[in-house]
């Protein structure tokens, strides 16, 4: 079996379970809090009707997030390469224009979208992530952006870390997910020719708490306030070194240049 089609198979088997653990009120007011401090001094992403593609969409996070965040209607397309996630998209929006696709081979036109979004998708095709980096920035116009949040090692403790988490949890497939340095994630966008535009690190203690509810139950303790109170903490470093150093993960904003 490929690492695809493996990769596949594992994401329909805990699709429910991953869905289910991300309804809980703390994941949700995380994910506000994370989006809102990182797009509030991007507002001009939202101007006219932006046209949005979703890679790897899952259950389509991005379009919530964007419309949401930035207060504003957008014209939204996603793929992604497991069937039984889309079905479950398509009943309960069946407006929503998505299709199948594997992201290495998706086939997109040329200088087309204003934004894609990738959320959490490039450590489930480690072994192919830079050219569908290249693949999926051939796709924006000139100006447009690139959004990504993506599972990081900021140090080699925190990877080994890691490592053995994917090794343990049966949410993870060790075989094929692999979380990338920063440094190798940002490389992928470089090399597709992106500027960044701004770059935060919220993989901090909130986001150990309460963004993988799913992965780690027992870390989802308290309410509301404590929430908002570990994320006061974390803007503290989200935007400097030692949050790079002690993050895992990066949430990035990428442009592609207007000529």
């Amino acid at each position: 079996m490929d690492k695809i089609q493996q990769q596949r198979e594992h994401f329909n088997a805990v699709a429910d379970r991953y869905r289910e653990a991300r309804t809980h009120g703390n994941h949700l007011l995380l994910k506000d809090l994370i989006w809102s401090s990182f797009l509030e001094p991007h507002k001009d992403l939202g101007s006219g009707t932006p046209k949005v593609l979703e890679a790897m969409c899952g259950f389509g996070d991005g379009k919530k997030i964007l419309e949401t965040t930035l207060n504003t209607d957008i014209e939204y397309e996603g793929f992604d390469y497991s069937d039984e996630v889309l079905e479950t998209l398509k009943e309960d929006q069946p407006e929503l224009k998505v299709f199948h696709a594997d992201a290495g081979t998706v086939e997109l036109p040329e200088n087309t979208y204003d934004i894609i979004i990738l959320l959490g998708g490039l450590h489930h095709v480690p072994h192919i992530a830079k050219p569908v980096v290249e693949r999926l920035c051939r796709a924006i116009k000139p100006g447009g952006h690139f959004i990504n949040l993506e599972p990081t090692n900021g140090n080699p403790v925190f990877k080994a870390v890691r490592d053995r988490i994917y090794d343990k949890n049966s949410l993870f497939d060790e075989e094929t997910e692999r979380a990338f340095d920063v440094k190798e994630l940002f490389d992928f966008f470089e090399s597709a020719g992106m500027q960044a535009r701004d770059i935060t690190y919220p993989g901090l203690s909130a986001y150990v708490m309460y963004y993988n509810p799913d992965a780690f139950p027992f870390l989802n303790r308290g309410g509301k306030g404590l929430v908002k109170f570990m994320f006061a903490l974390d803007r503290l470093f989200m935007r400097n070194r030692i949050g790079r150093i002690f993050s895992f993960a990066t949430l990035s904003l990428w442009q592609k240049p207007k000529t």
